[in-house]
């Protein structure tokens, strides 16, 4: 196997087929220090801690390797209205009861008059904007399962490829001068490199990024536009000091014509804005992230032009693209890096032999497509219910046609209160729910088992999910503490 491109992707897919297949399979990276990567990518979801516990990686190692700190969610600054605020936080919202989620019964006890916030019960949420996370020194309580990390994309890469390498991956530094084809079955059978060298394979991951260097230069997959729909198409990143706020959580923060993101890593702040160049200047974007800018800058800033969608066939013939060469969703809900975890997964299960049958390739696209165009709806969600006002760009956000899919979701809750998961959906009801009713939905209903509980039982079930939840977050000391004793205090 030839893996082209090292950074979080490349390096990604070769710990994990290194580890699982063993001396079976021979890896050959191809990558040149002379290319950079994009390396802003610092936002996890929970699913990566799946990853890293596959391979076998120590917490505290690849948290003191990376920089690393806790996330528990995403906090959204004026997406709904200018000032308003809402979270999504990861893991359960509640306890549910046999089928029926919890928020049914909290929907039930806001129509009679309750007034504790359906986020009051979300542990994740309530951890987050306490600073808490882990137990206190001494303490016997748990940390919380439902986490993800922030950390810094480079060093994880490089923390990988010591690992990758370990295990027998070669890495050959190079630049690709041109691939060589079959003439017959049009399969790639070799990347010959600046100055001659010829690197042979059976099968090709791409994983030059956005250059997509093999899938389309070479493969021509083609790509589907999804722009129409998630109109933001650049970003400009910059490192920052911080505010000395070392929250776990990431900080979404709705612009004139896009947003700002702020993740707090040990050693600096990850800062960005994502907006739209049709609606906004460089100039322009540039002066409103530097005057929103927590601490200091501590590098120049630097642009990233983009297009939101994806590769038509992300498995074509002998070569597959990993990463941002098989598409791009924007960082609005940190699902980059899962994107790479669940394609390597996937090639795991549907791994082929010589004879490269094309039925593991289709249907490799048919489940990566369902995936795709599922997070592009739950992105989208979070643009078009929308109430903001003074902005071209979120008046056509909020006036434009959304996916006949998306539609069917935002009905459903709208009248039933309800969330059915699709295949390919990797958000759940949890995640759902909360984005809906923070970005202003009010369901006109709830499920009828709910009404077969007595008003005062009803509100025992009420109390006691509420102590529950008290119960477990009083048992957390402060975030900066616990990462500070599990990682040390390097950053």
């Amino acid at each position: 196997m030839v893996i082209l491109g090292g950074g979080t992707a490349g390096w990604m897919a070769a710990s994990a087929l290194a580890k699982y297949f063993g001396d079976a399979l021979a890896i050959t990276l191809v990558e040149s220090e002379a290319i950079g990567t994009i390396g802003v990518g610092e936002a996890t979801i929970p699913q990566i801690r799946l990853f890293n516990s596959s391979l076998g990686i120590d917490e505290r190692d690849f948290l003191r390797a990376t920089g690393g700190t806790i996330k528990l969610g995403i906090e959204f600054v004026g997406w709904h209205r200018e000032g308003a605020r809402y979270f999504h936080g990861f893991g359960d919202v509640g306890r549910t009861i046999g089928l029926v989620p919890f928020h049914h019964y909290w929907l039930r006890y806001r129509a009679e008059g309750g007034d504790l916030p359906l986020d009051h019960f979300i542990p994740t949420t309530r951890a987050a904007r306490e600073g808490r996370y882990g137990p206190a020194p001494g303490g016997m309580g748990a940390r919380l399962p439902a986490s993800a990390y922030h950390f810094d994309a480079a060093r994880y890469a490089a923390f990988l490829r010591d690992y990758a390498e370990a295990r027998g991956v070669t890495r050959q530094e190079g630049i690709l001068r041109r691939a060589l084809r079959d003439g017959e079955s049009g399969h790639l059978t070799a990347l010959e490199l600046q100055g001659g060298r010829q690197v042979e394979g059976d099968l090709f991951l791409d994983c030059s990024g956005m250059r997509a260097l093999l899938i389309e230069g070479e493969m021509q997959s083609g790509f589907e536009d999804w722009s129409h729909w998630l109109p933001c198409d650049r970003a400009i990143a910059i490192p920052s000091e911080g505010d000395g706020q070392l929250n776990p959580f990431t900080r979404a923060t709705a612009r004139a014509a896009g947003w700002q993101w702020e993740i707090p890593l040990r050693h600096r702040t990850g800062n960005g804005h994502v907006y739209s160049s049709a609606h906004l200047s460089e100039e322009e974007a540039l002066k409103t992230l530097l005057a929103n800018l927590p601490g200091t800058p501590l590098d120049d800033p630097r642009t990233i032009p983009f297009r939101t969608g994806k590769r038509r066939e992300i498995w074509k013939g002998n070569c597959l693209a990993i990463g941002l060469s098989s598409g791009f969703l924007e960082p609005l809900e940190s699902t980059s890096i899962h994107l790479i975890q669940s394609a390597i997964a996937r090639l795991i299960a549907l791994f082929p032999d010589r004879r490269h049958a094309p039925d593991l390739a289709a249907e490799f696209n048919r489940q990566s497509d369902l995936e795709y165009a599922s997070i592009r709806d739950f992105l989208i969600l979070h643009y078009h219910l929308t109430a903001r006002e003074g902005s071209e760009f979120w008046r056509e956000c909020r006036a434009m046609t959304v996916p006949d899919s998306l539609t069917a979701k935002m009905e459903l809750f709208r009248r039933t209160g309800r969330f059915i998961r699709g295949e390919g959906d990797l958000f759940d009801t949890p995640n759902w729910v909360q984005v809906m009713w923070g970005q202003g939905i009010s369901p006109g209903g709830f499920h009828p088992m709910v009404r077969a509980a007595s008003a005062p039982d009803l509100a025992q079930f009420i109390a006691r999910t509420a102590a529950e939840t008290d119960a477990q977050v009083a048992t957390l000391g402060p975030h900066a503490d616990w990462i500070t004793r599990l990682a040390g205090d390097g950053g």
